[in-house]
């Protein structure tokens, strides 16, 4: 990967958090607190990251500052950076009790176009708008497509759904979902059944021309059907269309690895390292 690319990922990790998040400075360590209680952000905000120029003088006091602060927040004591930049910070983070997971990333050949994917009879994409009536489930989607590690064909659909749709409903999160996506820091796409129902979906959040895609996830019973991989190349497109450059991702599994490579994705040779951060596992 070129230095440049990296440079890109790391500017966008350190700023797009900023449309959701006012920061807070521990030293060399940088914590995004919400500006609203439930404000949506795939990993946050509600992490912290080493700052450019801190990234090499973090200390076991550092820390702890940042996960006392996490504490009086009432937030996952979480800690997000790339590896490359700060090589010596797994060490301290893992040191103080905090398991840390590996996410590479992978970044679109700008020279790639990406073809759209075919779809199931019956199933259209479709992007959201504020007031799109399958907001509160598109929503609630990914908590039953990563309530498993391996995305295996599960139980989970369209009454799971209807519960959690409720559930984001009731908590707050499709209310402060609104503003952000009006606003054009967050787009949503998804993948729907002819009777409406979202049966994979994803986001990115544009930030300066770049942007990671996240939360592509598929209800349970939807699954081995191709939707994530048009989710994905829907989103790609998207974004491209609206004036983003670098588009990447992070992966857990290999085997969606291989779903985004055959759109064109390829090593970004950088991994995101993430503490103790749910939303990204």
């Amino acid at each position: 990967m070129s230095d440049s690319l990296r440079a890109r990922i790391e500017q966008y990790h350190a700023t797009v958090p900023l449309l959701f998040a006012d920061a807070e400075e521990f030293g060399p360590l940088r914590l995004f607190v919400r500006k609203e209680p439930g404000a949506p952000y795939y990993g946050g905000p509600a992490h912290a990251q080493p700052t450019a120029e801190g990234a090499g003088s973090v200390t076991t006091a550092d820390i702890a500052r940042v996960r006392a602060r996490q504490c009086e927040l009432g937030v996952p004591e979480a800690f997000e950076w790339l590896a490359e930049a700060a090589p010596a910070l797994r060490a301290r983070i893992e040191a103080v009790g905090l398991p840390v997971a590996e996410r590479p990333l992978l970044a679109l050949d700008p020279h790639v176009p990406v073809p759209p994917q075919p779809l199931p009879d019956g199933v259209t994409i479709r992007v959201l708008t504020a007031d799109d009536p399958a907001l509160p489930a598109v929503l609630a989607l990914p908590r039953l497509a990563f309530a498993a590690e391996e995305p295996a064909v599960g139980a989970a659909g369209h009454a799971e759904l209807s519960a959690a749709a409720r559930e984001v409903i009731a908590d707050g999160t499709v209310e402060t979902t609104r503003p952000t996506i009006r606003a054009g820091h967050k787009t949503l796409i998804a993948a729907l059944a002819s009777d409406g129902t979202p049966l994979a979906v994803g986001h990115y959040h544009p930030a300066n021309g770049t942007t990671e895609i996240g939360g592509v996830g598929t209800l349970p019973t939807a699954r081995r059907q191709g939707l994530a991989a048009a989710v994905t190349a829907a989103l790609a497109t998207h974004a491209r269309d609206h004036g983003v450059q670098t588009v990447f991702l992070a992966y857990a599994q290999e085997s969606v690895a291989r779903i985004y490579r055959r759109l064109g994705f390829r090593p970004a040779d950088v991994t995101l390292l993430i503490a103790n951060q749910p939303a990204r596992s």
